[in-house]
This record gives C-alpha cells, sequence and structure tokens, in this order.
C-alpha cells in the first residue's frame, strides 16, 4: 500500500520561508516520479515542481523561490520555499507516479494531476501580506 504523508505547512508573512517534508513508503522512490502541486480555493491544481533522478522542474510562477529535493535513503520529499507571496497560498499536495520515467516527469503548463497515481492529503499554506 503506497502512503504519501505530507507536514510543515503553515502561516508565514510575505517574504518568508517555508519546508514541506513528504514522506513516501510502498512506492519505489528512488526510481519515479515525484512532485508537488498545489491548490487554491476555486482554482485547478497545478504543478508546482517535479523531480526524479535525472532533473527536477518548475512552474514558471516558482522558479528561483522553490527548490524541490529528494532524499532516497529517508524516502522523503522536500520542498524549500523561499520569497513566499500572498499568491502561494493553497493547500500543498505530494504526488507520486512510476509511470512518468525519465523526460516525462516535468511540470507541464496546463493541469496535469491526473497523471499522478498516488497523493497525499494536503498541508495548508498561507501567506499574509
Amino acid at each position: 500500500q503506497v502512503r504519501l504523508v505530507e507536514s510543515g505547512g503553515g502561516s508565514v508573512q510575505a517574504g518568508g520561508s517555508l519546508r514541506l517534508s513528504c514522506t513516501v513508503s510502498g512506492f519505489t522512490f528512488s526510481s519515479g516520479c515525484m512532485a508537488w502541486f498545489r491548490q487554491a480555493p476555486g482554482k485547478e491544481r497545478e504543478g508546482v515542481a517535479t523531480i526524479n533522478n535525472e532533473r527536477s522542474t518548475y512552474a514558471d510562477s516558482v522558479k528561483g523561490r522553490f527548490t524541490i529535493s529528494k532524499d532516497n535513503a529517508k524516502n522523503t520529499l522536500y520542498l524549500q520555499m523561499n520569497i513566499l507571496k500572498p499568491e502561494d497560498s493553497a493547500m500543498y499536495y505530494c504526488a507520486a507516479d512510476s509511470s512518468l520515467i525519465g523526460a516525462y516527469c516535468y511540470v507541464r503548463t496546463r493541469p496535469h494531476s491526473y497523471q499522478f497515481t498516488y497523493w497525499g492529503q494536503g498541508t495548508q499554506i498561507t501567506v499574509s501580506s
């Protein structure tokens, strides 16, 4: 049974930082495609960042501010978020899929949450101005 559990959410003022973690079990973490998505009220779930053993990719809106990383030994995915903005406020989800291999693991400009099989329960980020 695959399980993804996010932690690290909370409230922060604009310009601040937070780090999200996602612990994964039951999934071949070292070779799959891992991702962070977010969903604000009334909006579609959007990809924020992806990572596999070859590369990491980012949505344009977070490039230069967010960093995705993973620790294969700990089966843990991270998202370091710096220079947070009010528009970053959303529920953040980690996701995993084993079929998005190689170059197919990347953030699309269109909504693509349907491509991921496994999801965490989400953690809320609120950024105040």
